[in-house]
C-alpha cells in the first residue's frame, strides 16, 4: 500500500495508518508479527531502516520524513521482534544476532525487495544486524550503508576508555561507575549524570531539553529485555553478549556499494569508520563534521546530503 501520510514529529500519528504491513515471522519458537511502514514507491531504491538499541524503536529516524520523500527515496521503517509495535514475546532465547538476520530476510520477502532496489541502513545495533545481513544475503542487496557502528566491539570499547572518558569530569565518571559496578543503572542519579556528561556531548549534541520527541520516545521505549542482554547495563561500552563481536576482518567480503557514515563527535571511532570503508570491497566514507552518534539530527542536513547521493549514484 501507498501512503499520502508522513509521520509527524510531534508523535501524533496513527501507527496503522496507510502504508503499514504488519509482517508474519516465523521463529524457533512460534510465529510473531512485525510491524513495518513504506514511504514512497521507488523500483530503483527501497530502504530498509535498522534501528539500533537493541530493542529501540523505529521512531528516532523520523528525521527522514523532511528529507527521502522530496528525493524520490521509497524507504520502510520497521520495528524489530520485541520493539515498538511488533510482538514483544518475552523469549531470552530470541535475541540472538542469527535470529535477527533471519527475521530481516523474512521482512525483505515480505516487502517484495530484491537485488534491483534493495538498500538496507543499519544504526548502532542496526548496523550490527546490517554487517550480518550482508555477510549471509548480500546477493540479494543493490547496496549496504553503515551509519555511526563499529566493526568491532572492542575497538568501541577501547574508544571509550581510552579517548572518550578521560574527557569525561573524572569525578562524575567515578560515580558512574560505581553505579554500575553496583548494579544501580536504573538509579536516576546514573541517567542524569550520563545525560551531563555524555549524551549531550557525543549522543546528541543538543541541550536535553531540545532533543527532538521522536528520539525522546524511541529512547524511552527501549526494551531493557533486549537491551541489557545483548549491550549491557553501561551506556560506557558494552559488556553483554555482543562483547566479542568482531567482522572488521570480513568486511572485505562485502562487495555490494557500501556507504560508512561517521561523525566527529560520535561515541564511534570516525578514524575507525574511515579504516572500515577502505576494507569494504567497495566501500566510501561520508563524515559529518558537527554531528555525534545521532548525526541524523544534529547534523542534520550533512548527514541526509551522504545518504542520498549514495543512494542515487547506486540507483
Amino acid at each position: 500500500m501507498d501512503s499520502d501520510e508522513y509521520y509527524s514529529h510531534d508523535g501524533r500519528h496513527d501507527v496503522f495508518s496507510g502504508g503499514v504491513n504488519v509482517v508474519p515471522i516465523t521463529t524457533p519458537l512460534g510465529g510473531f508479527r512485525v510491524w513495518t511502514k513504506r514511504t514512497g514507491n521507488n523500483p530503483d531504491v527501497a530502504l530498509l531502516l535498522l534501528h539500533g538499541g537493541p530493542g529501540a524503536t523505529h521512531e528516532y529516524f523520523l528525521s527522514a520524513d523532511s528529507y527521502l520523500p522530496a528525493a524520490g527515496v521509497e524507504y520502510h521503517y520497521y520495528d524489530q521482534l520485541g520493539s515498538g509495535y511488533s510482538d514483544a514475546p518475552d523469549e531470552p532465547a530470541l535475541w540472538t544476532i542469527d535470529r535477527f538476520v533471519d527475521e530481516v530476510e523474512q521482512v525483505r520477502i515480505a516487502l517484495g525487495l530484491g537485488p534491483e532496489n534493495f538498500f538496507v541502513l543499519g544504526h548502532p545495533w542496526g548496523g550490527v544486524l546490517a554487517i550480518e545481513y550482508a555477510l549471509r544475503y548480500q546477493h540479494n542487496l543493490k547496496g549496504l550503508i553503515i551509519s555511526n557502528m563499529m566493526s568491532s566491539i572492542a575497538a568501541y570499547n577501547t574508544y571509550a576508555q581510552e579517548v572518550l572518558m578521560p574527557t569525561m569530569d573524572q569525578v562524575a565518571l567515578a560515580e558512574i561507575q560505581d553505579l554500575e559496578a553496583r548494579g544501580a543503572t536504573e538509579n536516576p542519579r546514573y541517567e542524569e549524570l550520563l545525560m551531563q556528561q555524555h549524551y549531550v556531548h557525543h549522543v546528541l549534541r543538543l541541550p536535553v531539553e531540545e532533543w527532538p520527541e521522536p528520539v525522546v520516545r524511541s529512547f524511552a521505549r527501549i526494551n531493557k529485555r533486549i537491551y541489557v542482554p545483548l549491550q549491557g547495563p553501561s551506556e560506557l561500552g558494552a559488556s553483554g553478549a555482543l562483547l566479542d563481536w568482531d567482522r572488521t576482518s570480513d568486511l572485505a567480503d562485502i562487495t555490494v556499494p557500501s556507504l560508512v557514515i561517521g561523525a566527529e563527535y560520535d561515541t564511534m571511532d570516525p578514524n575507525y569508520l574511515r579504516r572500515m570503508a577502505s576494507l569494504l570491497s567497495a566501500g566510501e566514507y561520508w563524515h559529518c563534521p558537527t554531528g555525534s552518534h545521532m548525526a541524523m539530527y544534529d547534523d542534520q542536513a550533512t548527514y541526509f546530503e551522504g545518504l542520498i547521493s549514495f543512494l542515487h549514484r547506486h540507483a
